[in-house]
């Protein structure tokens, strides 16, 4: 009878069908965790409600022009952004706090079912050391700085492709250089995320 235990266990187990038990501690150790990634879950939520809004912007900037009188456009252009402000204001506190109640329940029950115990409290230290903190706080710094030396260097070589690339879409929508259709190239700006 043993025996048979065991090949089930062992059958069960290579089936990757055996979850870690959830213990008071764990729950404690995927506490600590959420609390500490509590930035990167708001983080996630204010993309996920911008997202939509900046799609919107986008249709709208390119459908202003066609059709909104041009005295009218910068005007009704404000109007939108401000309707994409309130939007923005009114609904990230809304999923940031949705997101927030629901990481419990979603990313703490996975942590709990993927990761041991010790291994909780391997992340849990990793996540608390302070040159990782330090690391992550200059995240920020690191991806501009390689943003502008990136724009500086690949400038020379991108530009004249924006400058095509806009002269082909002049030419098939119609449009030449002498009845002012196409706008100058535009230099790539470096992202200022962080």
């Amino acid at each position: 009878m043993l025996q048979k235990s065991l090949i089930l266990l062992a059958i069960v187990a290579a089936c990757g069908t055996v979850q870690a038990q959830s213990t008071p501690a764990k729950k404690e150790l995927v506490g600590k965790i959420l609390k500490l990634q509590q930035p990167g879950i708001e983080a996630m939520a204010r993309g996920l409600t911008e997202e939509p809004a900046a799609r919107m912007w986008s249709r709208a900037a390119q459908a202003l022009p066609q059709r909104v009188a041009p005295e009218k456009q910068e005007a009704v252009a404000l109007e939108i952004q401000e309707d994409i402000k309130k939007y923005v204001e009114s609904t990230v506190p809304l999923v940031r706090d949705r997101a927030i109640r629901l990481a419990p329940t979603t990313v703490g029950a996975l942590l709990e079912e993927k990761f041991t115990e010790d291994e909780l409290k391997q992340v849990l230290a990793m996540l608390e050391n302070p040159v990782y903190v330090k690391f992550q706080l200059h995240g920020g710094d690191m991806q501009k700085v390689l943003a502008d030396k990136l724009v500086t260097d690949a400038r020379p070589q991108v530009e004249p492709k924006v400058r095509a690339l806009e002269e082909t879409i002049a030419r098939r929508l119609g449009v030449t250089a002498s009845s002012g259709g196409a706008a100058p190239a535009a230099a790539p700006k470096a992202s200022a995320k962080k």
